[in-house]
């Protein structure tokens, strides 16, 4: 059988296994239940998110989004994973230091709606009705 080495992993046969950098053993896989969550990204979030919403409210279409995966975060009921994946993703959303500047016109905010809209989706089951209404509240 024929082994082929790739900077991500390699390849026998047919298959292509994923590995670390440091080893050759393929990496586990990503468990999303064990995000950790980090209160020092609440506490960042909840310090500016509101400020940065008021400021792109009109320039980014995931706005409305990323306030209903807000009172996700806070929410008593959501699981810790999720507030870790929320809390993450809004506190990248707040950051001004991001892959792509913000200040860029058209590209500005490519990466913050990515990694936005990739934690609506892992957390999509725990974004209730409640937080969505409370969402469209806030921009009425």
């Amino acid at each position: 059988m024929t082994v082929q080495n790739y900077p991500l992993g390699k390849r026998e046969g047919g298959t292509f296994k994923l590995t670390s950098q440091q080893e050759e053993e393929p990496m586990e896989d990503f468990d999303v239940t064990k995000a950790k969550y980090d209160p020092k990204q609440e506490e960042q979030v909840k310090k500016g998110f509101f400020n940065k919403v008021k400021s792109t409210a009109g320039k980014v279409p995931f706005v409305k989004d990323a306030v209903a995966m807000y009172y996700c975060a806070i929410d008593p009921e959501t699981p810790l994973y999720a507030k870790g994946v929320a809390f993450g993703a809004l506190a990248y959303f707040i950051s001004p230091l991001d892959a792509i500047s913000d200040v860029i016109p058209m590209l500005g905010f490519t990466d913050d709606a990515g990694v936005v809209l990739a934690a609506l989706k892992v957390l999509d089951m725990h974004i209730k009705p409640v937080h969505r209404e409370k969402a469209s509240e806030f921009f009425s």
